[in-house]
């Protein structure tokens, strides 16, 4: 082989050699740079959080995960873009972009928050002018889930509280919906409506008086042995309460009961619902 074939070999090797280390070096620096943008961006959203300023703050959250979607800071800025629209009472935003977190990121750490994260966004629908219940049962789910996958977390311990709560607004619904038909002497929808109360919301303030409604239906339609079957679970249960001294009525017409105000029982279970919705 020629000298000058060696030589050009040799600087060729060099020339490669030492762009390769330049380039190390050029991509060095610009994944510093890039990683410095990245914390001060995070960092500017925080800052607008701090203020006040949301929209401004989802906005640079969503800027962070653009610049490098593959960083550990893409996941925490999607949860605190849909934080800030949260706050800004954006809902459907909040969930929309939830659900492409679960999506994009299934295996992040911060899964237990995301998930708490949507069960409030979904509650919080249930506010306003309106009526529909789905929101209020995806954020039922929404916290089962929580409850059942994360039960030792923060989050954990408030979801079962709010489930209560659901519980609750949901058993209130099914006896404002049963008085309704009793009111139009449809029995079997009436029935219907207090059985689930007393089904699925059995721990809930209305049990009680669905119990006497079914007693009180049965009785009216000449089923007597089921309608001492549930007087007899009402007074088990309940046998110093209102509505067992409403039921004891029924058997004992002689027997002495103070009126009750209907309107304003009425008006307490509406209050209950319309302050739902």
């Amino acid at each position: 082989m020629s000298k000058i074939k060696i030589i050009l070999i040799l600087f060729t090797f060099l020339f490669f050699n030492s762009c390769g280390k330049e380039a190390e070096k050029i991509k060095l620096i610009k994944e510093t740079s890039q990683s410095e943008e990245i914390i001060s961006a995070y960092k500017e959203g925080m800052d607008f959080i701090e203020t006040g300023d949301y929209f401004a703050a989802s906005k640079k959250f969503l800027e962070v995960e653009i610049l490098l979607p593959q960083s550990k800071w893409a996941p925490k800025s999607v949860l605190m873009a849909s934080y800030s629209y949260y706050l800004q009472g954006y809902y459907s935003l909040a969930i929309e972009n939830l659900k492409r977190y679960f999506k994009t990121y299934p295996k992040d750490k911060n899964l237990a928050y995301a998930h708490y994260l949507l069960a409030m966004c979904y509650y919080e629908t249930i506010e306003g002018e309106k009526k529909d219940l789905a929101p209020l049962i995806q954020s039922k789910k929404e916290l089962i889930y929580i409850v059942e996958n994360y039960p030792d977390t923060d989050y954990a311990y408030d979801a079962r509280y709010k489930i209560d709560l659901i519980n609750n607004i949901l058993a209130a619904k099914e006896v404002y919906i049963g008085r309704h038909y009793f009111s139009k002497k449809k029995w079997i929808p009436a029935l219907n409506r207090f059985k689930n109360v007393l089904n699925n919301y059995d721990t809930t303030d209305h049990v009680e008086e669905a119990i006497h409604r079914l007693v009180e239906i049965y009785y009216i339609l000449g089923m007597e042995e089921e309608s001492l079957k549930y007087a007899a679970l009402l007074g088990y249960n309940y046998n110093s309460g209102e509505w067992y001294k409403e039921t004891y009525r029924i058997f004992n017409k002689e027997y002495k009961v103070s009126v009750r105000d209907k309107k304003k029982e009425n008006s307490k279970i509406l209050s209950t619902i319309k302050s739902l919705f």
